[in-house]
């Protein structure tokens, strides 16, 4: 903890230090007093901060501390992004005082570029450009694109899909984190689109909240209004059990997160917990799975029991398996369960962070989630399932999809990686 306090505080002060430098080249020298006392007291603000991060729990922010707070993170990594050309100056610096100490004594090294600029002002002029462009994409992020829903279509085809449910029409949302937002409204809006989609059913695939479940109180008759002809099913993601939050006895936690189940039952979504439901439709079946939380990375907790969901669906031809982590699915349903033909998960929100084009699909998740985001697929070992006595997908493919989610955490908003509902159909 001490390496890592020494750590984080070594590059706070780094960064402060070379956007000091950064803004006492380019501005001139009567503000220079200015700017040391503002840093001065931008330096306390930070140290303040975190002496209440010390002391407040996520849970026990108010909207206030939480803005605050999300500038200073935004101000600072946009800070350390524009200090890179800083320390690129440094190391100019230092080619040229290594080439005239050691290296000649009669040529004249200038400072100056052919434009007659300073190239350390050149390079305190990039600092500042390159510090107010992710600065400016994240308040962005904030003020618009952490509510630029986007609804994603995808349609699957399966041989074996009955024929009564051909045309299935599926509407996913994931990871609303309700205790994030400052209003009703954005949920209302999350609400309108689902519905304007029609679906036949409706999946919720975890994280309803961030810690406690009076988050979802204020959006109850709001989330009730989500209806559809098969129901609306959910499941429990790794925020809904209260793990990040210090109680005072397991018996308040353990009513916590009864009362969350409670809420989600009360707004008539069926909440499925290491358990399945089977629909029919002329003699014919599909069954919904449905587990808790099974993380596979970063010590996210495993409560997920799927052989537990999975008992009595061993003869549906079809089955959708709810898993809140992607990664459940690489180590353990694509492992074992291969009859399973489609899972829908959440959890990784893409980062709120990343770029999506044509040309280019990335984020930071992606360092941690083989699975972060869209559709995936792999082949089934046809062999193997046999062998397992499986009703194996016919077309030997499994598929993965995750959720980019529709709310989110942490910095509030998202860039590039844009909320998401998801409309999939299903077609024999």
């Amino acid at each position: 903890m001490i390496i890592r306090l020494a750590l984080f505080f070594g590059i706070i002060a780094l960064v402060e230090f070379y956007f000091y430098q950064a803004l006492k080249t380019i501005a001139p020298e009567r503000f220079h007093k200015i700017i040391w006392i503002l840093q001065i007291i931008w330096i306390l603000l930070i140290i303040g901060t975190i002496i209440l991060l010390y002391f407040y729990r996520p849970h026990q922010w108010n909207d206030v501390f939480r803005i605050i707070l999300s500038m200073i993170v935004i101000i600072e990594f946009s800070k350390l992004f524009g200090s890179i050309f800083m320390l690129l100056d440094d190391i100019r610096r230092g080619i040229l005082f290594v080439l005239q100490r050691f290296f000649t004594n009669n040529v004249n090294v200038s400072n100056n570029t052919l434009t007659g600029i300073s190239r350390s002002e050149f390079f305190s002029q990039l600092a500042m450009i390159f510090t107010f462009i992710p600065f400016a994409g994240f308040v962005y992020g904030i003020v618009r694109g952490g509510y630029k829903y986007k609804i994603h279509q995808v349609k699957l085809n399966y041989p074996e899909f009955p024929e009564s449910f051909s045309g299935l029409k599926i509407v996913q949302i994931s990871d609303l984190h309700l205790g994030s937002f400052f209003n009703t409204k954005p949920v209302e809006k999350i609400v309108e689109l689902v519905m304007n989609e029609k679906p036949d059913i409706i999946f919720f695939t975890g994280d309803l909240v961030n810690n406690l479940a009076d988050e979802a109180i204020p959006y109850v008759p709001v989330l009730s209004k989500l209806k559809a002809p098969l129901g609306v099913y959910s499941i429990l993601g790794n925020h809904d059990y209260g793990d990040y939050v210090h109680w005072d006895s397991l018996e308040e936690k353990q009513n916590n997160l009864k009362q969350l189940i409670a809420i989600q039952q009360k707004m008539g979504w069926y909440i499925l917990l290491n358990e399945n439901r089977v629909l029919e439709k002329n003699g014919e079946k599909i069954a919904i799975i449905g587990v808790e939380n099974w993380g596979g990375n970063l010590h996210f907790p495993r409560y997920g029991k799927l052989d537990l969901a999975y008992k009595g669906t061993e003869d549906i031809p079809f089955k959708i398996l709810l898993s809140h982590d992607p990664s459940h699915w690489d180590l353990e349903v694509s492992q074992k369960y291969k009859d399973i033909q489609l899972t829908l998960s959440g959890h990784t929100h893409g980062f709120q962070f990343g770029i999506e084009s044509k040309v280019l699909k990335f984020s930071p998740v992606q360092w941690v989630y083989k699975h972060w985001a869209g559709l995936y697929e792999k082949k089934v070992d046809v062999q193997l399932a046999s062998k397992d006595k499986m009703i194996f997908p016919k077309n030997n493919v499994q598929h993965l999809y995750v959720n980019r989610g529709a709310g989110f955490i942490g910095y509030p908003g998202r860039l590039g990686i844009w909320p998401e509902i998801t409309v999939i159909e299903i077609k024999r």
